[in-house]
């Protein structure tokens, strides 16, 4: 049953014209853009969920602080005002600005991890296993079984098995693993949070091995929810105490600054020494800028610090994860499969459920994706074989992930559930019609990048015998 939800806890006082292309224009824009989502741009879309980064709207607050940037090269107020709000919602005393999260982990990683490093994880992204990879080490997922079964009512798939974490630890030595990595919430699984228990769990063993943790938190304050709502032992704590008790297991953060913090543009990394700020801090100069702007305008770094703040509103994480929630409901009385409990940013579709006819290798999950902006002109993204397939080294062989997601990705603070009414109607007629799409998809060109093909590969459909 479909459960109606509250109003948006907002007023709109600024409009963006969007329109939607007709079936001869759509047919055209796939064509120019290689049948890959990527590869269309924003006015061959109605509703873009391709992704939750950088399209959220910011409040009228943060559009006043844009006017009190300072752009001094050094030292500039406007950093200072995010190192307090750090501070004050975060708990860490040292930040350092980016001007995305791949660029934190440009920084992290690059300065940490050498060739032949281990980095164990729950579950990384497509960008974060890419720049792992790029630097010759490997990251090794050691999530709870559950987060391979779409159809779990696990309340915390995203949680990391102890057990596997302290075996990787035994069988490649700490000594090859600089550091230990969850994302909150744990996007390459359906969005799923990570319990604070869980990682109070994985910081004693951090601690005991003498291993420092990193969290990836691009979703934390969604996590934080999460937390309030199902873990018993929380339910009386607010939510900004929560992400600070989160905070509090770890030795520093990566932060995708586009997500929950609410700004269009931005990264940062926190940390509790001095002695890891100093060691990460050439990097920035190499390839961000200086250390109190890293990458970023003075204005942006004052909407930051506000964002920080309006992340924790407990009125807004409501309707924000209720709208995931609602989108989830619309899209399970259609019986259409998706990954549950719903996510806090996105809905997953499991793309292997509602193609069961078409292979892996010939990427389910992206002709999905087709077919969807076929029928609506709305954008996801395919996270499956296209987006985390591997090669193994020694026979060549393509390793095929163990999820075939389809990502709708919800923006913050921007579409109205009635936007969220035609978006699962819009996916409930391509299910209804799904045994008459019987083609597959073959790469026709692909970046020679390792773990970055989904962004940039070429497509071609072929119809299946």
């Amino acid at each position: 049953m479909v459960r109606k939800i509250q109003p948006e806890p907002f007023r709109i006082r600024m409009v963006e014209p969007v329109t939607v292309p007709d079936q001869a224009q759509r047919e055209d824009a796939l064509r120019k853009g290689h049948f890959n989502m990527f590869g269309l741009t924003s006015r061959d879309i109605y509703i873009d969920l391709l992704t939750d980064s950088g399209t959220g709207a910011m409040s009228k607050q943060q559009w006043a602080a844009l006017m009190r940037g300072d752009e001094a090269y050094a030292g500039a107020d406007s950093f200072f005002a995010l190192k307090d709000s750090v501070r004050e919602v975060l708990g860490f005393e040292y930040v350092i600005p980016a001007h995305q999260g791949r660029a934190a982990e440009n920084i992290a990683f690059g300065t940490l991890l050498k060739k032949g490093d281990i980095v164990p994880f729950n579950m990384p992204f497509d960008t974060t296993r890419a720049h792992i990879f790029n630097m010759g080490a490997d990251p090794v997922d050691c999530v709870v079984d559950d987060a391979f079964d779409p159809s779990s009512d696990h309340p915390f798939k995203g949680d990391v098995d102890i057990r596997k974490l302290e075996d990787t630890i035994r069988h490649y030595g700490k000594d090859r693993i600089p550091l230990i990595m969850v994302t909150v919430t744990n996007n390459s699984g359906g969005g799923q949070p990570v319990s604070l228990g869980n990682l109070r769990s994985v910081s004693a063993v951090a601690k005991r091995e003498g291993i420092p943790f990193f969290l990836d938190a691009a979703r934390m304050a969604e996590n934080a929810h999460f937390i309030k709502v199902r873990e018993k032992e929380c339910a009386d704590m607010s939510v900004a105490q929560i992400l600070r008790a989160m905070m509090d297991c770890v030795d520093a953060i990566t932060v995708s600054c586009k997500k929950d913090p609410l700004v269009n543009i931005g990264g940062m990394i926190c940390c509790r020494t001095e002695d890891m700020y100093q060691k990460l801090l050439p990097r920035v100069i190499l390839y961000e800028g200086f250390v109190t702007y890293g990458g970023l305008a003075g204005r942006d770094l004052e909407a930051l610090a506000l964002g920080l703040r309006e992340m924790t509103d407990e009125q807004y994480l409501a309707h924000r994860v209720a709208q995931v929630a609602y989108l989830g409901d619309i899209l399970e009385e259609g019986g259409v499969p998706y990954v549950k409990p719903a996510g806090g940013h996105a809905i997953f579709i499991d793309a292997a459920a509602f193609l069961p006819h078409i292979p892996q290798k010939h990427y389910p999950a992206d002709v999905l994706g087709i077919e969807i902006y076929r029928e609506a002109a709305i954008r996801g993204i395919g996270l499956g074989a296209l987006a985390f397939a591997t090669e193994d080294e020694k026979t060549g062989e393509m390793m095929l992930p163990r999820l075939e997601l389809f990502r709708l990705a919800i923006n913050r603070r921007t579409y109205t559930n009635s936007h969220i009414e035609y978006v699962g109607e819009s996916i409930v007629n391509v299910f209804k019609r799904r045994d008459s799409i019987r083609y597959g998809l073959k790469v026709t060109y692909a970046p020679p990048v390792k773990g970055l093909h989904h962004f940039l590969a070429h497509l071609e459909p072929f119809d299946l015998k």
